[in-house]
């Protein structure tokens, strides 16, 4: 059990029966004493309905227990929780109203009993969407997560890798990760979840780490051998260990099932958003737009005169960019750099600060006095609504990348062109520039599995402090 698992169930359980216990006197006091809906006939007392309340208490604690509303699943989706909790109070519900019709107790009012299971849904809801956020401020701080180590391999050890850096939700804290020995191909994240060398030395760093909470093993099905040794060491240490089957090398979002002939099939769902996903995306895309349209061209025509004052040249800068299935497009952005920017380019590679496929310089030579002040607050992307309002681009999907970097591309580097390219992204509410290279293509594979609307709209406010604060812009 995690560090902060039990706690959270205790407080949960707490707040719940003291939320159950104030939504039941606000549902008396709309009723006696605010008379909502109708006029009251006779005025009974809060005390009086103790014995219907009491009743109802504990049918609550039951449906709650049944429904495992008090047992906090990692990674569960906010609706599936509700949901839970819906079908707890509704179960709860028909059975005190069953009882009341057949004790008929004095005092009875359906009013009371129409209030008090609406106030408990809502107290409940709200109490979790507050939980929500102060788990989430915890795990994204560290403070309260779990402390686990991945030992991966290939495709099937990058997709828990992504998972680990996208979901912060999760409450896990990667201390680092353990390969073969031979062939570290997860990528290039030594800066910020340490290599810590070959799995032969994981029972020495299980004695070195007393405070692990779980080993995720995510090796391919043909190191079976080294798996089953890898689970009797953990075992062993005492230390919990959780395997991702390699199965297809696939996330469960990339399983689809079918029958064939009363057979059950699997087969690999290729990794993209489909057409009726991109149909609601694109309409969410154009919504945003015309709504932002006004106020961001009052923006615009201010930036575009400080550009025009600060230094010589064009004030909108055309970039060739790669976009969804490889092809070019011209992508519009604020001019920050001197005229000859490109040109100087290639001088200016032993100054790159980053590896693989990107190029970045927190101090870039080639940028205006105008332009720092557009990059840091992310203004000079603000021409790119023209591309998502013209189809080339998306308000949320992957950066999209120039010609030379694509060259450098691996292969599992290309999924990331299976989409629009967009304004924002995960890897950009996630660190940034701060990120490498493949931990911004983990994140952007594991948006691409992982789409829907409400993550757009996520990514899209994360995005607004992220940009007041300019952290990781440069």
């Amino acid at each position: 059990m995690g560090r902060v698992t039990r706690p959270v169930r205790i407080v949960t359980f707490i707040t719940d029966i003291s939320l159950i216990l104030i939504a039941t006197y606000l549902g008396w006091y709309l009723r006696y004493e605010l008379a909502w809906i109708r006029p009251v006939d006779a005025v009974h007392s809060f005390q009086d309905y103790f014995p219907q309340f009491g009743v109802y208490l504990v049918l609550l604690v039951l449906a709650f227990w049944q429904n495992l509303v008090w047992i906090r699943q990692r990674g569960e989706l906010f609706a599936d929780e509700m949901v839970r909790v819906l079908n707890a109070v509704s179960m709860a519900t028909a059975v005190m109203i069953i009882f009341i019709f057949v004790r008929l107790p004095d005092p009875f009012s359906r009013l009371v009993w129409a209030f008090i299971p609406l106030i408990i849904l809502v107290l409940i809801f709200s109490a979790r969407i507050l939980r929500k956020i102060i788990l989430l401020t915890l795990y994204s701080s560290g403070r309260a997560a779990d402390k686990v180590l991945l030992i991966g391999k290939g495709e099937t050890g990058r997709s828990v890798l992504r998972t680990l850096i996208a979901r912060k939700d999760l409450g896990f804290k990667l201390i680092g990760y353990m390969h073969d020995g031979k062939d570290n191909d997860l990528g290039d994240i030594g800066s910020r979840y340490p290599d810590i060398g070959a799995f032969d030395n994981l029972a020495k760093v299980l004695q070195e780490h007393p405070d692990l909470h779980s080993v995720f093993i995510a090796l391919p099905g043909s190191m079976y051998e080294d798996i089953m040794r890898l689970i009797r060491i953990c075992r062993n240490s005492g230390v919990p260990v959780q395997v991702a089957p390699d199965l297809f090398q696939l996330s469960l979002s990339r399983v689809e099932t079918n029958s064939m002939g009363g057979i059950p099939m699997l087969s690999m769902r290729e990794i993209r958003i489909s057409f009726f996903q991109q149909f609601f995306k694109r309409i969410l895309d154009l919504v945003v737009t015309l709504i932002l349209a006004i106020p961001v061209l009052i923006i615009c025509l201010f930036i575009a005169l400080a550009i025009r004052l600060d230094s010589t040249g064009p004030v909108i800068y055309r970039a060739k960019r790669v976009g969804k299935g490889g092809n070019d497009f011209i992508m519009f952005k604020f001019r920050s750099m001197v005229v000859d920017a490109d040109d100087k380019r290639e001088a200016l590679e032993e100054m790159n600060e980053r590896e693989g496929p990107i190029f970045k310089i927190r101090e870039d030579p080639r940028l205006t006095r105008v332009g720092r002040i557009i990059r840091r607050w992310s203004l000079d992307e603000l021409p790119q609504l023209y591309n998502v309002f013209t189809g080339d681009m998306s308000l949320v999907g992957p950066r999209p990348p120039i010609r030379q970097e694509v060259e450098q591309y691996q292969a599992w580097h290309k999924q990331r062109l299976r989409v629009r390219g967009g304004i924002t992204g995960l890897w950009q509410v996630s660190g940034r520039s701060d990120l490498t290279f493949d931990e911004q293509a983990l994140l952007d594979v594991y948006y691409i599995e992982n789409w829907s609307l409400g993550l757009d709209l996520r990514i899209l406010v994360q995005t607004i402090p992220y940009t007041l604060f300019g952290r990781g812009a440069y």
